[in-house]
């Protein structure tokens, strides 16, 4: 059977999705993908999985995506973020039997993308992603699709997307922020260069960006003309999103809870995250059960403090206070509603701006540290408490690295690996290992 291709795999591969769940990094697991799709969403994306570490550890491929097969749970994208074209086809082909379609991540501007040269970071290596997506479009069996950031320059953003069609991307999620957009300086996406990418390529395009209500779905789709629109941050504080729904934060976490449990194992601390991001609102005023959400370490404990936080807010509408909004919140804070970034400080009349003078400072701060003849407060405090203490990076010790799978290895080690390669040793070979307080042959 032929592949499907660009509209042909979006309407009936996709079945022409529009309300899409973006792919989120130890947020977007097979739980919540399954109540979002009970709310609305219409197409779920896996989290960004390491291409390298995918093609070299079967325990990852195992837990994050074999063991997550359901039927409920399609269509469904996996994606992958890579820089080398064959490790990035390697990581597909052993994927692609579990998805609807391999999706490249271009997108991710975090530090971590920077330091392992991927993501956002490699948006102006065009022909190292034209490779890569060429190789895989010939290679598998499902299409390739991209998820990128805009350039400041709308004109290269078109190129970038026309670039990538080309090649034999499929499919194309464009976030209307550039790669400098994040965090604090995070700011309004552009709607209007995705609406230019829509206008220039032949193929679906999602939006993705400024997306909290869904008004702003409706908006979007009229605003830009694209095929559907992908929610991130909107979907993790109101999972109901797509429905229109802003049902009670208690209704999201019990059923959230309640597939958890239906579908294991499901790792605590993707459960943790969840519940934190639910109860955002509510945690600002119950600050003590803030402490006890953290603490926990069984899913039972989870949801007793899930339970404490729903009585107390029951007791406030009890009381009521349900007619009243927290702060500057649209809705009581018991209530599923986003969380709203403020907006990027202005510049000043003098023409700078507060968020220019704190990266000035932080420069300052860092060049201060690195340099020999002056230490940090941090460092000196440091040097204060052991004077033969060694801060030049050249004369850091190097560590060895693990004979299989590359991170550091144990200095005394029997068998000159890293803890989770010397448990899989010494308990094939039933031996010990003092270094790692292995007692495999002590206990047979």
């Amino acid at each position: 059977m032929a592949k499907l291709q660009g509209f042909e795999f979006w309407k009936k591969t996709l079945k022409e999705a529009c309300f899409v769940v973006a792919p989120m990094v130890d947020q977007s697991e097979l739980a919540w993908r399954l109540l979002s799709r009970r709310h609305g969403a219409q197409l779920c994306y896996t989290p960004m999985f390491h291409a390298q570490v995918f093609v070299r550890d079967a325990n990852y491929r195992r837990d994050n995506l074999y063991n997550e097969v359901c039927e409920e749970d399609r269509p469904l994208i996996t994606q992958f973020c890579a820089n080398d074209p064959e490790v990035f086809v390697q990581a597909a082909l052993l994927a692609q039997d579990y998805c609807d379609a391999i999706d490249l991540n271009l997108g991710c501007p975090q530090m971590i993308a920077k330091r392992g040269h991927y993501g956002a970071f490699l948006q102006d290596e065009w022909g190292l992603l034209e490779k890569m997506v060429r190789l895989a479009s010939e290679k598998l069996s499902v299409p390739i699709t991209c998820k990128i950031r805009v350039f400041k320059e709308m004109e290269k953003t078109v190129r970038y997307a026309q670039m990538l069609e080309k090649a034999g991307c499929q499919l194309l999620t464009v976030h209307g922020r550039t790669k400098e957009q994040k965090g604090a300086m995070t700011g309004v996406a552009s709607w209007e260069h995705i609406r230019a990418v829509r206008q220039a390529v032949n193929i679906p395009v999602f939006a993705n960006g400024n997306i909290q209500h869904l008004s702003d779905v409706t908006r979007c789709l009229q605003e830009t003309g694209v095929q559907g629109v992908m929610s991130a941050e909107g979907n993790l504080h109101n999972p109901a999103l797509f429905e229109g729904r802003s049902p009670p934060v208690w209704e999201m976490a019990e059923e959230y809870l309640e597939v958890v449990r239906k579908h294991p194992p499901c790792s605590l601390s993707y459960v943790r995250a969840h519940l934190f991001k639910l109860w955002h609102h509510t945690l600002q005023i119950h600050q003590d059960l803030r402490e006890d959400l953290a603490k926990v370490k069984t899913l039972d404990g989870l949801a007793d403090v899930s339970k404490q936080l729903k009585q107390r807010c029951q007791e406030e509408i009890a009381s009521g206070a349900d007619a009243e909004k927290s702060g500057d919140l649209p809705f009581p804070h018991w209530i599923c509603q986003p969380y709203v970034r403020p907006l990027p400080k202005e510049p000043l009349a003098n023409g700078d701006s507060q968020a220019s003078e704190a990266k000035k400072t932080l420069c300052q701060k860092r060049a201060l540290e690195d340099s020999d003849e002056t230490l940090s407060k941090n460092k000196q405090k440091k040097r204060s408490r052991n004077p033969n203490k060694n801060f030049s990076p050249e004369q850091k010790p190097k560590y060895v690295k693990c004979e299989q799978c590359g991170n550091p290895k144990g200095n005394k080690c029997v068998f000159g690996l890293c803890r989770s390669c010397c448990k899989k040793k010494a308990f094939k070979e039933v031996a010990d290992c003092a270094s790692h307080g292995l007692r495999f042959k002590t206990k047979a």
